[in-house]
């Protein structure tokens, strides 16, 4: 059954807990927020406690934009819109509308649970969606669906990322080792908002191989989208960390709907003690400011159906395998 706090209000609402083996993942009633993962005690994310407010985005929906949009207003076929700015210092508008709104269960199992929300139409977005979203647990992992559904008379357009912060059960990402499939990152202006890219082949950026993120050379800080990514046989491109010394690792992959993952750090967080104390690797279907730059927008029509799937696997340390 969903968990609440009997001596008061939960912050993040309802806890909907999902098993499967020795894997625990719980999803928030607010935002239908990844709280937690665990696979045997080990915290594969770095969330949050069932007494505190998400910080720092972790583990939440971000739609139907996901990160930055530019002054928050855009023009979709004629139609302008204007959200609230929420990123104050950069005058943008981030990570969409529904990470702090209340999501309804749908349908839940032993292993998995289906929540859903309706975004109505309103200044910063004048469509009216059907989000579904489901959490299901297995042998392999964590998966994650999403569904958009466009109610409107008229075409939408639409974008959707998530936010979970990876792992290796260290205390600090600084003996973790990424490995991100992308041949691209996108340079930014100084509010964060993509004005081209650059190749990531001979520079610091280059994660393909797998490189160390903190070390003699120093800890290497990243808030930064990589794009133009390499993919397996399945269609699915992953991004991993892996500590070090144990060989514990976790990665985040995502289906060809997903075009970029965003890759943070940490460093900037406002809890100074969650610094670097896991990797934010978000996927994503469009780039930064794309409800502007139109970069890998969904045009949904009246009716019109968007579905993507990404999802979790966690690697056990070396002792274990």
């Amino acid at each position: 059954m969903p968990v609440t706090d009997p001596g008061g209000v939960v912050p993040s609402g309802v806890q909907h807990e999902i098993y499967s083996g020795d894997q625990v993942a719980v999803a928030t009633e607010v935002g239908a927020t990844l709280r937690s993962y665990t696979v045997g005690g080990w915290g594969v994310l770095d969330g949050f406690g069932i007494d505190e407010m998400c910080s720092g985005g972790r583990g939440q929906v971000l739609a139907p934009w996901p990160n930055r949009l530019r002054d928050g207003n855009f023009v979709f076929e004629g139609v302008a819109c204007q959200a609230p700015i929420d990123e104050i210092g950069a005058a943008n508008a981030i990570h969409g509308l529904v990470r702090w709104s209340r999501w309804t269960l749908a349908s839940r199992a032993q292993n998995r649970v289906r929540l859903e929300q309706i975004v109505y139409p309103q200044p910063a977005y004048r469509w009216c969606l059907a989000l579904s979203l489901t959490y299901s647990l297995s042998w392999e992992g964590l998966s994650v669906e999403v569904e958009a559904t466009n109610r409107s008379g008229s075409p939408a357009p639409f974008g959707v990322g998530f936010h979970p912060y990876l792992s290796c059960g260290a205390a600090s990402i600084d003996t973790a080792v990424l490995t991100i499939p992308a041949r691209y990152t996108l340079t930014t202006d100084e509010r964060q908002i993509p004005i081209g890219t650059s190749p990531v082949e001979g520079t610091l950026m280059d994660f393909r191989s797998g490189a160390p993120i903190g070390g003699e050379v120093g800890p290497v800080h990243l808030d930064t989208c990589f794009t133009d990514l390499e993919r397996g046989p399945d269609g699915l491109a992953a991004v991993s960390i892996t500590d070090a010394g144990t060989g514990r690792g976790v990665e985040v992959w995502a289906d060809g709907r997903f075009s970029c993952f965003m890759v943070y750090t940490g460093d900037t967080l406002a809890e100074v003690d969650r610094r670097r104390r896991g990797v934010a690797v978000e996927p994503m279907t469009c780039w930064p400011n794309a409800l502007q730059s139109g970069r890998g927008i969904v045009r949904l029509d009246p009716g019109g159906v968007f579905r993507a799937r990404w999802g979790i696997r966690p690697r056990a340390p070396r002792s274990e395998e």
